[in-house]
Order: C-alpha cells, then structure tokens, then sequence
C-alpha cells in the first residue's frame, strides 16, 4: 500500500536545517559558515530563520560559542537524520553516474599527499585528463560516509558497513635524522645513542615514546625537543637538523638530506587500505580512480619490500 505524507506539517526549508546542523557540530557561527562556505550573516539568517519557522530557540550563547538549548538537542538528532538522507540520496545518484568527467576528492595524511598522491595523478591526468581531482590532505581521518571524501587512504580497515575497502599493500617506517644530526650524535649509531637523541613528535603526549619503547628501546619522554601536529611540518623538522623523527621508508629513500638513524632498527610495517562508499562504486569515474590508486599504491607498497630485501 502507497503511504502519502502529510506535506502541510513539514514547515521549514533544509538549507536552514542544514545551517542548525551544522552550526551545532562546530560550536560557533563562524566555524560553522567556514564549513559550509557560507557568509556568516547568511548562516545566521538561515539558523534564526528556522527558529522563527520552529517557534523555537535553538542555541544560547556562551562568551563566543554557541550551547544548544534543550529543545535544540533534541532537534539536534532529527536533523542528523535528515542530514544522513539526503547524503544517501546525493550518493545514490552519484553513484549511478556513468560520465568519466568531473570531479573526485581523495583524502590522505599530508606527507601523503606531499609526496606520493602528485606523481601517480600526473599518471592519471595523463590518462584521463577528464577527471579533476581535488586532494584533501588531512591527518584525521576523512569521513567517507558523509561524503567528505569519494576515496581516502587509511592504515587500518573501517568499521562501517557502508563503505568498501581494499587491502593494496604497505608502508613501512623508521627513524630517520640528517647525517650531521648524526655526527653530532655520535657514531656509531645505536641504542645508547638513541637514548640521548632528541626527538621530533607530533605531539607532547608519550604516544611516540611508548611506540618506540615497544621496540626495546629505552626512550624518555623528555627526549621530545620538537613537536607538530603536521606531519609534513616535523618532518622539515628533521631534515632541517632538529633531531631524529619517524617517516615512511619509500619517501626518506628519494631524499638524500637525511638516512635512518640506526640502521639495526628493523622497520614498522603499516596497511594500506584505499576506502570508499560502496554506493559510489557503481560510478564509472570512480571505478577509475579507485582501480588507479589502488594500483599505484600497490606499486608504492612494493618498493618497500625491495628496500628491505636489499
């Protein structure tokens, strides 16, 4: 039997809903309009639009931020579920598209990014020069589900029974330093050496040092002299002489300004998982692009296992 809805309840407009949604994830106006690549008058027309359409207050202000009103939080997960739909009808329809032109957007760490995503989309213009790519080069991972990104490179499989995943390999990292950081040092390199090393991270938290300690090496968290939480930024760090830090072995064996630290120091091995949604996969563009970086990646992953080997 056909259900018909009651259109006459429904008294507000998404994009205004949208702005509530949204405003209400990032905690301020502002973060919200940047989000959204809005203005931030029209953002807040939209949300107080709503509340006149509601009858309703949704937020109260805080100093700068914004707190949802206990009717806001309520409303809060009725738009969450609005949001998850009209994403879902927006994949849908992409994902019956059969034109190679357009758009996709890959997401990747930044030395990702930096260093291996440009070569292999030069190979991928060449060709396909129809399809325009756009790199979103974060260190979090991007959320595939809600379409911040058509394919993202993780190291470890997602969870979520929406999206499609494919093992293409791995990356392998250590410790590398400049040769005069190492000089410095004092060679020969080894564990006592590393144990007065100072160390670049990418954060104060003693993630790097309990990592490192799982490798029987005694490491202290004071050792820590240089931070960042990009990885891109620590890893100048390093190749400007700061100390010793950790990148991918196939990226630090192009650059000739530094070597491993301690060449004892058996590499980590990291997965390489190429992710997407699977609605997405019935798109022709998409099918391209996935089956070229998961070949590309493959490749990377390889010269890893060479470098090892010899």
């Amino acid at each position: 039997m056909r259900i018909r809805m009651d259109w006459s309840a429904v008294r507000f407009d998404w994009n205004r809903v949208r702005a509530f949604l949204v405003t209400a994830e990032q905690g301020s106006l502002s973060a919200a309009a940047r989000a959204l690549g809005l203005a931030q008058s029209t953002l807040s027309r939209q949300v107080e639009g709503l509340e006149s359409e509601l009858d309703i207050v949704l937020f109260d202000r805080v100093g700068r931020s914004l707190v949802l009103t206990p009717a806001g939080q309520q409303l809060v997960l009725h738009a969450q579920h609005m949001a998850e739909g009209a994403v879902g009808l927006s994949t849908a329809a992409s994902g019956h598209a059969e034109a190679i032109e357009g758009w996709i957007t890959i997401s990747a760490t930044e030395v990702f990014s930096a260093y291996v995503l440009p070569p292999i989309l030069c190979r991928l213009r060449q060709a396909h020069p129809q399809i325009r790519v756009d790199v979103l080069a974060i260190d979090a991972a991007a959320d595939v589900r809600r379409r911040q990104a058509d394919l993202a490179i993780r190291t470890s499989r997602p969870a979520e029974p929406e999206l499609v995943a494919r093992r293409v390999g791995s990356a392998s990292g250590n410790l590398y330093a400049t040769p005069a950081y190492l000089d410095a040092l004092g060679r020969p390199i080894d564990a006592n050496a590393l144990s007065r090393a100072a160390l670049v991270g990418l954060d104060r938290s003693p993630r790097m040092v309990d990592r490192l300690r799982q490798l029987d090496l005694q490491i202290e968290l004071d050792q820590l002299h240089a931070v960042s939480q990009s990885h891109l930024v620590g890893w100048q760090m390093v190749k400007a002489g700061l100390g010793i830090g950790v990148m991918t072995d196939q990226i630090a064996a192009s650059d000739p300004t530094v070597e491993r630290a301690w060449k004892d120091l058996p590499s980590v091995q990291v997965p390489l998982w190429l992710v997407t949604h699977r609605e997405l996969r019935s798109s022709r563009r998409l099918r391209i692009v996935f089956d070229w970086m998961a070949e590309a990646l493959a490749a990377f992953g390889s010269r890893s296992t060479r470098s090892e080997e010899a």
